[in-house]
């Protein structure tokens, strides 16, 4: 197979997205004041639903997130209440596709959890969640709701694994042990009968989820592979990467031959990670820079030259991460296809950006918002763990958003904290791998003795002062009679 490689220099044909433009919202439609997370670990930071805009934020003990009402825009208060259960820094948070009010985040602290978000957002700082999952030995990085499959989630872990969880009975079903190194991301293709992964080993895998067994595996020598996507029902991958000279570039490949891309183009010589999106419903392909305020966007087509540069959106702001509103909560009235919330770090800032078709008509345009994936499940988790696929459930957005889901996220009761899949104690205590992680466990260890013999000795006083009341209420009561 013969590798394309692209011209940037642009080919005019007849495309309705050739004129897509990016528009910033006012100043009043932006969230002011939020402390953003400075971790450096390469995510979004941020999820985005029709009701609330989460975001990971700063915390000087344990990890949080805030959670806001989409139409509570402009400065946030110093004191705005906070998610805030973690023992560890939050890496990854995603909202459930099919239940608005719930949230998964995972963490430092090697635990994934599920939070309830009450109508209206927080009024105080929430602790409890709905579900503590804990399977991993190391801390999680990624996690992924199943796209048609309500209650199941997909978590990578820096223990090389991923665990498939089963909310309905709040356990891991099954443990994907396929990777040497740590997990960079996750892609589920439409219907999520498979997973696409890039791995720190260089691998970029296609895996069949429920058997764990990989159908696709590939190295590529001339494209480092950091991120994965799936491209719709088109079959075919997407990934971004570093070519063998260190700039960035993009892959295009067949899902079902991963021995080397058909496509590849460089973007250019900047460091940052590119973050990739796609909209299955315009075939557009979005590419923004972690570091940098630019957002590239592409057609995506199935005959040469199979990628079409757009036009760039470009902003002076360097981005820290991006959170994508859902289909149903875009403007249709004003022609809206797309919309990021763009982290800026060092204004305190959530900017939404809104990629726009421009049209003269105010009617309904049919022809770019086709009937796309809606908020019903297609099946249970139990149905899908037992081989059953189905695509989306869908919606169309003329009408405007009414929801007509009734179903209530009911947590199961969990008593217990071991996690046996295929065998394996994933609870077991495991050695540390680093010199560095053997000295934290010390130390971690080390604080948690120095509490239990403070308390051990807070109890000792305790129960000496209760015994020299007891004597003196025995030395009193013979004098009363």
């Amino acid at each position: 197979m013969t590798v394309t490689k692209m011209s940037w220099r642009p080919t005019y044909r007849s495309s309705k997205f050739r004129n897509v433009y990016g528009k910033v919202a006012n100043r009043e439609h932006c969230f002011d004041g939020v402390p953003v997370t400075k971790n450096v670990h390469d995510n979004h930071f941020c999820a985005v639903n029709s009701k609330f805009v989460a975001v990971v934020t700063e915390s000087a003990g344990g990890g949080s997130f805030i959670v806001i009402p989409v139409s509570q825009s402009g400065r946030l208060d110093s004191h705005y209440p906070k998610v805030c259960g973690h023992q560890g820094n939050v890496l990854d948070i995603k909202w459930n596709p099919f239940f608005e009010n719930i949230i998964a985040s995972c963490s430092e602290d090697t635990s994934v959890r599920i939070w309830e978000i009450p109508e209206g957002g927080l009024r105080r700082n929430m602790t409890e969640a709905v579900l503590e999952l804990y399977g991993h030995s190391r801390r999680v990085g990624l996690i992924e709701w199943h796209p048609t499959a309500s209650g199941i989630l997909f978590s990578a872990g820096y223990d090389y694994k991923i665990l498939i969880w089963n909310l309905e009975i709040g356990e891991p079903v099954k443990m994907i042990d396929c990777h040497t190194d740590v997990i960079l991301s996750m892609s589920l293709n439409t219907d999520g009968s498979l997973l696409a992964t890039s791995c720190k080993d260089k691998m970029l895998r296609v895996i069949e989820p429920r058997s764990g067994s990989v159908l696709q595996q590939a190295s590529y020598k001339n494209h480092r592979v950091n991120r994965v996507v799936f491209l719709g029902n088109m079959k075919r991958l997407l990934t971004t990467g570093v070519s063998r000279w260190n700039t960035r570039q993009i892959a295009l490949w067949d899902q079902e031959d991963l021995s080397m891309p058909f496509v590849e183009e460089d973007i250019d010589g900047l460091s940052g990670l590119l973050f990739p999106f796609y909209d299955a419903d315009t075939h557009m392909l979005y590419l923004a820079g972690k570091g940098d305020g630019n957002i590239r966007y592409f057609e995506i087509t199935t005959e040469k030259p199979y990628i079409q540069y757009l036009m760039e959106f470009r902003s002076p702001a360097p981005q820290k991460g991006l959170g994508v509103m859902p289909k149903h909560g875009l403007d249709v009235a004003a022609c809206e296809v797309f919309r990021f919330y763009k982290l800026v770090t060092l204004k305190g800032l959530i900017e939404p950006i809104s990629m726009i078709v421009p049209r003269r008509s105010d009617t309904y345009q049919e022809d770019i918002y086709p009937m796309t994936a809606g908020t019903e499940p297609a099946l249970s988790a139990s149905e899908w763990l037992s081989g059953i696929n189905r695509d989306p459930v869908l919606m169309s957005l003329k009408e405007g958003y009414n929801r007509p889901n009734q179903l209530v996220f009911k947590a199961p009761v969990k008593e217990k904290k071991s996690a046996v899949v295929n065998g394996i104690d994933l609870l077991e205590n495991v050695p540390p791998r680093t010199e560095n992680e053997l000295l934290r466990m010390f130390f971690r260890q080390q604080d948690e003795l120095r509490r239990l013999k403070e308390e051990l000795t807070t109890k000792d006083v305790r129960i000496r002062q209760l015994e020299l009341e007891l004597n003196n209420l025995k030395n009193v009561s013979p004098n009363n009679v």
